[in-house]
């Protein structure tokens, strides 16, 4: 009888702590799922059309970098810089008429400021307005198909922010120029698109 007992006190001591870490592993899945709630069916059209543009854009660019001469791993500086420029002259002229929305479009714009303003509030929100208005400079006019100019400064983007935007290809990047959301060619940081108050 007194060996019954002790099984059954040692079963609950071993089973207790299996028990606590299975309710605390359904706790975290809760919270993460309150966290990241579903995309609507309007929603993911909208995320997959932005990235289909996105795409087309990288296959446009992709072409065009394929008929300039190829430049050599031993090149200069001087070789790499006029690489570069006729890189982006080339890609200006391929994408003549580009103008803001061609690839943000509205359903895209709608759905990266309505996740922006859902993911970021209270403290988030202030924080990552401190972040982007700290590199804010006000007095650069963004243009669409011309680059950022490089002795301006540009706001990295918090990973926190990255994960709740449809993703990118290597190729393009995002940025924050005060309230203003860029797409930038990562090579030449050339401004392929911009919306405007996307910062909540």
């Amino acid at each position: 009888m007194r060996h019954k007992t002790i099984s059954q006190v040692l079963f609950i001591f071993l089973a207790f702590p299996v028990l606590l870490i299975l309710n605390t592993t359904r706790t975290v899945t809760a919270q993460v799922s309150t966290a990241t709630p579903q995309l609507s069916p309007a929603d993911k059209v909208a995320v997959k059309r932005f990235e289909q543009r996105v795409k087309d854009y990288v296959k446009l660019r992709s072409a065009v970098k394929a008929k300039l001469p190829k430049l050599s791993k031993d090149a200069t500086p001087q070789q790499i810089e006029t690489y570069r420029n006729r890189f982006e002259e080339s890609m200006r002229t391929a994408r003549a008429g580009a103008k803001p929305g061609d690839l943000f479009n509205t359903e895209g714009s709608d759905f990266i400021r309505r996740t922006l303003k859902t993911n970021f509030q209270g403290r988030d929100r202030v924080e990552l307005r401190e972040i982007v208005f700290d590199g804010e400079t006000p007095a650069i006019k963004v243009r669409v198909n011309y680059p950022y100019p490089e002795p301006a400064a540009l706001t990295e983007m918090p990973p926190t922010v990255l994960l709740n935007l449809p993703q990118l290809p290597p190729e393009v990047k995002y940025r924050f120029v005060g309230r203003n959301l860029l797409l930038l060619d990562r090579d030449n940081n050339v401004i392929l698109d911009y919306m405007t108050n996307a910062l909540p």
